[in-house]
C-alpha cells in the first residue's frame, strides 16, 4: 500500500514557484516528496478535512523524514488499530490559520489541531520543534504548507 502511494506524488516544489495552487491534499500530492505523507493522511481518513475550507498551516515531512523513523514505525502506524495514533501525529503537524514564514518569531509556540503546541526557533535557520524548515510558504488555496525535514511527535 504504501509504495502505491509512494508514485502519486511529483511537484510541490514546482507548485510553490506556479501561479496555480490546489488545495493542501493535491499540492502535496503532486510535489513528489511527501507521497509517504498522502498515504498516511488517507491511511488515518483526514484526506477530506485537509481538503476542507481552511486555512491550514502543514508542516510537511517528506519522504526521507519518514524513512529516518525506526525501522516499523510507519508500517505500525498504518496498521487500523493504531490509527488513532496515526491521527494524533499528523494533527500535531497542522496548525488552524494560515502562518507565513515571515509571522514567525524566535520561541513563538502555536496550538496544534491535535491540541498540543509547537515551538519555532529562528536561529540557525527556521525550524518548528526540532524539525528544520526546508522549505517555507508553499502556497496552497486552503492555506499553507512549510516542507519540514523530520517528523515531529506530539508531546505523550
Amino acid at each position: 500500500m504504501i509504495k502505491k502511494f509512494l508514485l502519486a506524488g511529483a511537484a510541490v516544489v514546482a507548485m510553490g514557484t506556479s501561479s496555480y495552487a490546489a488545495d493542501i491534499v493535491d499540492t502535496a500530492s503532486e510535489a513528489g516528496s511527501f507521497t509517504t505523507l498522502i498515504a498516511a493522511v488517507e491511511a488515518a481518513g483526514l484526506v477530506e478535512t485537509l481538503k476542507g475550507e481552511g486555512p491550514f498551516t502543514v508542516f510537511a515531512p517528506t519522504d526521507e523524514a519518514f524513512a529516518a523513523l525506526p525501522e516499523g514505525t510507519l508500517d505500525d502506524l498504518l496498521l487500523e488499530e493504531n490509527r488513532d495514533q496515526l491521527v494524533s501525529i499528523l494533527t500535531y503537524h497542522v496548525v488552524p490559520g494560515n502562518v507565513a514564514s515571515s509571522d514567525l518569531t524566535e520561541g513563538m509556540t502555536a496550538a496544534t489541531v491535535e491540541g498540543n503546541e509547537v515551538t519555532f526557533t529562528l536561529e540557525g535557520g527556521p525550524k518548528v520543534n526540532d524539525a528544520n524548515i526546508t522549505q517555507p510558504d508553499v502556497a496552497a488555496d486552503n492555506g499553507v504548507i512549510h516542507v519540514i525535514d523530520a517528523v515531529i511527535m506530539p508531546p505523550m
